[in-house]
């Protein structure tokens, strides 16, 4: 069999995979300011954006076959101590310890260092009642994503992997690659009503991508506000939002249950392999009966000495 044929027989297996439509949203075309603000339980994101429906792949009759390495993501099973996801004071104490060692096993990497979780609902939820003065966007509860993205861009993952591997190994020899990702589990009953969609990075050109600048804020601020101009932007932590390419290949995982995880990157420095995946949440509605997507992510960096 050549490499050709080999190829195609891969993709072909995977477009037998099952198949539902959905819209997701992309960043338009335009010259916008491109920023993301944070604020307790809702998000908001500066620029123009639209909606384009596209097919995402049922990846889970083909698990195996879905890679971190090929594909920028993979789902594994994780069994986890936590008896409530809900409970902040419980995940706080034992969660990043198990999450680190799952992401370590993972990735055969050497060394894993947290770099906080979040909870998230596609359900309502509960009212902000004042400002709260201080928020560091860790640990509460926040929507679903909104629009295509990759949480780090290239000179910021750069930036935080180099000052996390200083702080926490300051005797360390240095490090030869790291990745950056998301360790992501569902805790409500499947199926859900918002999934996670996971791009294929394949199908990802390495100049796609859009610097959006992230402002963790006690309050929303105004939207004249939040696009004037502001100082030191090009030093504040930023992500990558994309505009949408039919090329783009999308994937989801039906009917995730409490103990399985997805990995996914948010960028890795080996560029010979698949190097980020852009993701977002999609209105699933292929399945009967859904329930209420709850699901909790925790983010690392594993480095590689």
């Amino acid at each position: 069999m050549t490499a050709a044929t080999s190829a195609r027989s891969v993709l072909t297996g995977e477009d037998a995979a099952r198949q539902t439509r959905a819209t997701i949203r992309y960043l338009a075309d335009g010259d916008w300011v491109t920023r993301r603000f944070v604020a307790p339980g809702v998000e908001h994101s500066t620029g123009r954006y639209e909606d384009h429906e596209v097919v995402i792949r049922d990846g889970r009759p083909i698990r195996e076959r879905l890679t971190l390495d090929t594909h920028g993501f993979r789902l594994a099973d994780h069994v986890s101590t936590i008896a409530d996801f809900r409970d902040k004071d419980e995940v706080e104490q034992h969660y990043p310890d198990e999450a680190c060692a799952a992401v370590k096993r993972l990735t055969g990497a050497d060394h894993v260092v947290a770099r906080g979780w979040m909870v998230r609902t596609s359900g309502e939820l509960a009212p902000v009642a004042e400002k709260v003065v201080g928020y560091t966007h860790h640990g509460g509860v926040q929507p679903p994503a909104g629009e295509v993205h990759v949480d780090f861009a290239t000179a910021t993952a750069h930036r935080i992997a180099e000052n996390t591997y200083k702080a926490s190994f300051p005797d360390g020899p240095g490090y030869r690659r790291f990745i950056a990702t998301s360790l992501w589990r569902t805790f409500s009953p499947p199926p859900q009503d918002c999934p996670l969609a996971l791009c294929d990075g394949r199908s990802l050109r390495d100049d796609e991508g859009v610097r959006n600048t992230l402002h963790i804020v006690d309050e929303l601020p105004s939207d004249a506000e939040m696009i004037r101009p502001m100082e030191g932007e090009d030093q504040r932590i930023a992500a990558s939002i994309f505009r949408y390419s039919p090329a783009h290949r999308w994937w989801y995982f039906s009917n995730m249950l409490r103990d399985e995880v997805l990995l996914f990157k948010f960028f890795d420095s080996d560029h010979s392999v698949t190097w980020r995946c852009p993701h977002t949440a999609f209105w699933d509605q292929s399945l009967p009966n859904p329930h209420t997507r709850e699901s909790i992510e925790f983010r690392s960096i594993a480095f590689f000495e």
